[in-house]
């Protein structure tokens, strides 16, 4: 129940971009004393380094922490709080959402209009974000100017939780999986150097990663994610991307990215040879920090793995504990088998 726990606090921890400084210290306190170096740099990127003095081939494990949310644009004179996106939401799940702002954490309400009043029209069209504004409680612009301030970021009021005896929900899986993954990774005694990125700023523009790569190069990366998953139904098998409990999503291209031939078919080989199930992202879209990374100084070989995610980049998301599990088993057998990180 280790990794369930370590998820659970980094699933629940403030980090819309720009504002990674919960994950950062979370991480920080999980993998000191298994690493031999760790940085925050400009960008607010956490790097650990581990094991470079050996003579192999660099590994850099890469994963975002930051998470879509909102911005504080203004407050209007009646108190209420008028918003900005950050990364990319459906503005029609936005409506009745509760949401917790800045700092401390002010509660508040995504305002939405009761359906008694609604014209016809209005019940068959969505409101846009910039229509709309959250109710905090405060009865002017200054009361509430007293709690929030312009700039706060904003973050959908989440927690945790178990669905099921393998299915869990909550906010920012993707990509806070990916990085629960590698924290694990680097407490395993792997006899190879690994550049750990957690990169930030990657869903307003993988920027982040595109700083932290150019300091710290590896000969290879792995970019761990959480990625679509549209399993339910009245969607079509082509276009369901992932689908839950079928195993690490293995991406051969993407919006962003053409992933290198050679490591994947070694990677897929050593599943099937493992008899770990795996699936293949079945639709070409979004991106990663992988396609910044592969173009850092004179090139770096990549590679993207997955777990599926239902419902990502919304308030809330769903995610299976044995496609983390299995996704984690791959890629430590994969370092191992292919680039001499057994144990001595």
């Amino acid at each position: 129940m280790e990794s369930i726990e370590l998820i659970k606090k980094l699933s629940n921890a403030f980090g819309v971009s720009g504002s990674e400084d919960e994950v950062i210290d979370i991480i920080k306190k999980e993998i000191s004393g298994f690493v031999d170096h760790l940085e925050v740099d400009n960008l607010k990127n956490l790097i650990a380094l581990k094991n470079l003095d050996l003579p192999k081939e660099k590994i850099m494990l890469n994963a975002h922490m930051d998470e879509v949310g909102l911005l504080v644009k203004g407050i209007t004179e009646k108190g209420y709080i008028k918003f900005l996106k950050v990364g990319g939401i459906d503005d029609r799940l936005l409506p009745g959402k509760r949401v917790l702002i800045g700092k401390n954490r002010v509660e508040g309400v995504i305002s939405t209009k009761p359906i008694h009043l609604q014209k016809e029209l209005e019940r068959n069209s969505s409101e846009t974000y910039d229509r709309l504004v959250i109710d905090i409680g405060a009865k002017s612009k200054e009361e509430a100017s007293k709690l929030i301030n312009v700039g706060d970021p904003i973050m959908f009021d989440t927690e945790f939780e178990q669905l099921s005896s393998r299915r869990y929900s909550g906010k920012a899986f993707d990509d806070r999986l990916g990085c629960a993954i590698i924290t694990d990774i680097l407490k395993e005694d792997l006899k190879v150097p690994i550049i750990a990125m957690f990169s930030s700023q990657e869903e307003v523009g993988l920027r982040g990663a595109t700083v932290g790569a150019f300091k710290y190069m590896g000969d290879i990366s792995i970019t761990i994610e959480g990625t679509i998953s549209a399993d339910f139904p009245d969607v079509r098998d082509s276009e369901k991307c992932s689908s839950l409990g079928n195993g690490p999503v293995i991406t051969i291209k993407d919006g962003s990215v053409i992933t290198d031939h050679d490591l994947r078919n070694k990677l897929v080989h050593l599943a099937e040879k493992l008899k770990i199930p795996y699936q293949f992202k079945q639709v070409v879209a979004g991106g990663t920090d992988s396609s910044r990374i592969q173009l850092t100084k004179g090139g770096v070989r990549v590679l993207v793995v997955a777990v599926p995610v239902r419902y990502i980049h919304s308030p809330v998301s769903v995610f299976d504990i044995e496609d983390y599990n299995a996704t984690k088993k791959l890629i430590i057998e994969f370092i191992k088998n292919y680039f001499g990180g057994k144990h001595d």
